[in-house]
Parts: structure tokens; sequence; C-alpha cells
């Protein structure tokens, strides 16, 4: 397991690639990570008070779970589709990219996460 608390994408994004890369995983489930990472991120920035999110990354075998756990305990929706709306696809991009997604409530805080297995469909 590997945590972080990033004040930026990129130190994000990197850490990612480098864990992926070294368990085996190939480059386009890497790309779809960490731009399902960088959603997340986003979203604990726009949406709480969180200068620095926690970012968790566990990988075991075939299967990685990454997580992003921001000081607010509201839980994120997502809103209505809307083709003309300029924001608001953000956890749709992330179900569309990975196996699964979710959120764990804390008392005073949340994380939201993702998972990916490799050569699942």
């Amino acid at each position: 397991m590997r945590q972080i608390n990033t004040p930026t994408i990129a130190v994000a994004r990197q850490t990612l690639r480098n864990t992926m890369t070294r368990v085996g995983w190939s480059a386009s489930p890497i790309f779809d990570a960490q731009l399902a990472l960088c959603e997340l991120l986003v979203n604990a920035w726009r949406h709480t008070e969180t200068p620095a999110p926690l970012v968790e990354i566990i990988s075991e075998g075939d299967f990685l779970r990454v997580s992003v756990t921001d000081e607010s305990p509201v839980l994120p929706s997502a809103p209505p589709l809307s083709l003309l709306a300029e924001s608001g696809r953000g956890l749709q991009l992330v179900a569309a990219l990975t196996h699964g997604w979710g959120v764990d409530p804390h008392e005073r805080a949340k994380s939201v996460w993702f998972e990916l297995r490799k050569g699942a469909v």
C-alpha cells in the first residue's frame, strides 16, 4: 500500500504511474487510472476545503484500488448528465474508466475510491 498527501495532480499521477508500472500494468489501464484519479482529486478540491487529500494506492496481483480521502463527510452525487453542461461528468467518467467505484463514509471525512482488475472486461 502506498499513501501520499498530495498538493498537486502531477505528484499523484506520477506516484500512481510508478506503482502500476512496477507491478506490471500496461499503458492503457495506467492512463485510465491516472485520469480517474485526477477526477477524484479535482472533486475533492472543488467540493471540499481539503488542501491535500490523502491518496491511497493498493495493488495486489491483478487488483488495484485507489482512494482519495478528503475532509468533508458530504457524500458525492452525480448530477443528471447534460450535453451542454461544462462540468459534472467526473463521476460518470470514473465509472466508465474503472471496474467499480464507491464511497466509504467516515465521521468527519469520506474516501472515494475506484478499482481496476487486469484482464477484466
